[in-house]
Formats: structure tokens, sequence, C-alpha cells
């Protein structure tokens, strides 16, 4: 049986692309980074690895490391006028009040979604007797997990000197955060109410209201603003039933209505509307490349597409694609169906698919064209049978004579 090796590098021009980019219009936020989470690659960044104050996003490592460390969630916490001092006379609140009699599971709730200055501060002193020494926690943390441009001096966010991290930074903690089920759930939650009776509300609920914006689709978020971090917002969006993950930092805020970090992610959403859809890069049963047949009723046998590629894409345009195969360059009847060929590789930008290609048919002997092809062979062959067919037909006639004269 003849097997060779060999591989083919095919440039397909049949459904060319372009590799995977996004042109974003002008966006106010200095900081951005678009990321797709079922395929785990960066579609779109903006000054990811700059040091930046990140404000209230800081309560998203806050809650997840408080998470973590609580052994009861409906566990009560009595708020105190000693947590109450150290909310910062401007910061967002979730309107505890001294007094109030509320659960583990009710503070982690309102740290998030009307990001609770008071909830944030009660969860430290609850967990670690103060802010400084939960603060500890949050860095070692960090630390753990590998933040290394990562650092808190507070649980709520606010500017200071050493509090700071990178967007791709804030990126990974998101991720991190977003495998615990409890806090994935807490994120994309809007409303919710406290034992105490008290109701609390997604931030961008109140940007829905009053700036006119229909947030359908965001599904999870946080919002975050000082000075220093200007206006900022990390989110779960839906995409062309695509999940994403958006954060931006660094909006400067223009007058007290003005919602620029909501702006620049309807901006992105309707770019994406528009742009971007899952498109099909190589289409199930497309041709790749034929491998000849020998001594068969079939000239060459035809190498698939087994199934689709899909990529979330941009409009399709003239840029190469790659197809790599690797096996079996020439079949004929030893071959039956199921017999591994070989290995085709598709590439598109930076990925990578990869699929074993089978057999899907007997190969079946032409023995006229086994004759024809061997032929060299054969003739002689025959001509020897021939020969000794003659040579016993007269060794057989003198045999009949002598036995007739006798």
């Amino acid at each position: 049986m003849k097997v060779l090796s060999k591989i083919f590098i095919l440039i397909l021009s049949i459904f060319p692309i372009n590799i995977f980019a996004i042109e974003l219009p002008n966006l106010y936020s200095n900081n951005v980074l678009l990321y797709d989470v079922e395929n785990e690659e960066i579609l779109y960044d903006k000054n990811i690895d700059e040091i930046i104050n990140i404000a209230s996003l800081t309560k998203i490592f806050t809650t997840i490391v408080a998470i973590e460390n609580i052994n009861d969630l409906n566990e009560y916490v009595t708020i105190n006028d000693a947590m109450l001092r150290e909310v910062p006379y401007d910061a967002s609140i979730a309107g505890l009040k001294s007094g109030d009699n509320v659960t583990y599971l009710d503070l982690l709730y309102a740290s998030i979604l009307p990001s609770g200055a008071d909830a944030t501060i009660a969860l430290a002193h609850g967990i670690s007797n103060s802010t400084e020494n939960f603060v500890k926690l949050m860095n070692e943390k960090a630390t753990s997990l590998g933040l290394e441009n990562t650092h808190f001096e507070n649980v709520t966010g606010y500017d200071g000197v050493n509090h700071h991290s990178t967007t791709r930074e804030v990126l990974k903690f998101l991720l991190y955060a977003l495998e615990n089920p409890l806090f994935k759930k807490i994120y994309t939650t809007r409303d919710y109410e406290l034992a105490n009776g008290l109701k609390v509300s997604a931030t961008i609920n109140y940007y829905n209201k009053y700036g006119l914006y229909d947030t359908t689709p965001i599904i999870g978020s946080k919002t975050g603003f000082t000075s220093k971090a200007g206006q900022c917002m990390s989110s779960i969006i839906n995409v062309v039933d695509k999940e994403l993950i958006l954060l931006t930092f660094g909006a400067q805020r223009t007058d007290n209505k003005s919602a620029h970090n909501l702006d620049d992610a309807f901006t992105i959403i309707d770019y994406l509307n528009s742009n971007f859809k899952n498109r099909v890069i190589f289409k199930k049963g497309d041709t790749l490349l034929t491998i000849p047949v020998e001594y068969s009723n079939i000239d060459e046998y035809e190498i698939k597409v087994q199934e689709d590629v899909i990529e979330y894409t941009d409009e399709i345009k003239a840029e190469e694609r790659k197809i790599e195969y690797k096996g079996i360059n020439s079949l004929d009847y030893n071959y039956k169906k199921g017999d591994k060929l070989g290995t085709v590789t598709y590439y598109f930008k930076d990925k990578v698919y990869t699929e074993d290609i089978y057999l899907k048919e007997d190969i079946s002997i032409d023995i006229i064209k086994y004759l024809y092809f061997h032929q060299i062979y054969v003739t002689p062959v025959i001509g020897i049978i021939i020969l000794v067919l003659l040579i016993r037909r007269k060794h057989k006639k003198e045999i009949e004579k002598h036995v007739i004269i006798s």
C-alpha cells in the first residue's frame, strides 16, 4: 500500500477575510478594553497598561474578597457610628443608618448595586474589625492573582496616592470575581431589598431613568467616578447574543448630568450591532483540495471542510486566510471507509482550528484500470501463460499421435 505524507499550504481566496480589528469612533474614555468572554480574546484596547485610578470599580475587588472571607452570608451585622464616620462626605452610599441590622449578603448587594461606601466599610469592619485589616486582605489577594500594578489603600475606591490598577488588571480581577456564582448574581442584579427594608438599585438604573438610556444590552455593571479616575464603568454587554466585557476609564465629566461612561458604552454597542456578527469563515462542505486515486472508478477524492468555522467579525474583506493539510497525498483500493487521511488546520488571525480527516467511502478497485496501469508487468505474464498453454497443447498432441501409431 502506497502511503506518502506531504504538507499542502493553501492560501485560499474563495472567501477572503480581513484580520480582526475594530476601528471605533472617537470615545470620551482614555482607557478602553473590550473582551470576548467565549473566545477569551481582547477585541479592542486603548491604554490598557497605563496605571490609573479606578474609583468605585475597587468595590468589585472588595466584594469578591469579602465573599471569600464570610463564613455565614445570613449572619447579621449592626451598623454603627464608627463605620459611618469613615464614609467620605462625597462618596456614593446605599443609605445605611446607625443601628440598622442587615446580613452580610445584604451588604454585598449594597456594595455593588448602588456602589455603597457605607456597605463596603461595614463589610470590612464585620469581617476584619477594621478597614485597614481588610485592605491588607485585598492586597494579599491582588498579589496572589499576579496583579503587579494593583494596590489598594481603601475599600471604596476613593483617590489615594497608592491606590491604583490598570485596565488590563481590572479585567483580570473582574474575570476572577465572575467565576464566583454569588458575585456574578450580584453583579447582574438590578434591584434588591435589604433585611431592614432598604431598597437598593444598580447605578445604571439611575442613568436609564434620567439619562434616557435604554440599558437593556447591559446585563451587569459597576460604575464609578472620582476626579482622578474620571467617569468609568465595567460591564457585561450582550451584542448579537454574544457576551462581551467592556471596561472604560478616564472620561471627563462635562457637567453634573453627563454620563460619558454610558455614552461610550452605547457608542461601542451601536457600532458592534451595525458592523459585527457571527460569520462563517470556513464553510462546511467547501473543497479544500483533491487527492489522486489510483486503480479505481474515481480519479480523485475531495477533502472538504467538515464543520463550519465561525468567528465574530465585521464584514468580510479581501484579505488572506490559510489552511494547512498534512496527511496522505495518494489513495488506492487498499483504503477503506473510516481510515484517517490526515489533519486540516485552519488559521484565522491568531486563531487556530484543527480537525482530523477520515475517508468517507471505500475505494473500490477497477480491474481494467489496474491491468492497464500494470501492463508492463501483466503482458509478459500473459505471454508466458500463452506459451505454456501452447507447449502443453503441442505436447498433448504428440502424446495422442504416439498412442495412435502404437
